[in-house]
């Protein structure tokens, strides 16, 4: 069992995946560019906020990954959840 499926409720659904996590949720979806049909993948946190009226609404955030970024990612979130999880 991997890190997401022991800590979080992990969905998937073709090209998309969800990870819920408590006041906020991940989506990691596969698409592709327009114009040369590279594939690339979105990183978008959503979170549920209250504003100043105090009424709930929803904060997103989004992280674009292209190919060749891949490793180099992969590589520094790998080295980030290890340094966390030996403390």
């Amino acid at each position: 069992m991997n890190f997401l499926e022991q800590n979080q409720e992990f969905e998937s659904n073709g090209n998309s995946r969800v990870v819920k996590a408590g006041k906020r949720t991940y989506y990691i979806d596969i698409k592709e560019t327009r114009t040369t049909n590279q594939a690339y993948i979105t990183i978008t946190e959503k979170k549920k906020i209250m504003d100043d009226m105090g009424n709930f609404k929803f904060e997103k955030h989004k992280i674009f990954l292209y190919p060749e970024d891949f490793d180099k990612f992969l590589s520094a979130l790998q080295d980030a959840v290890a340094e966390i999880q030996a403390k």
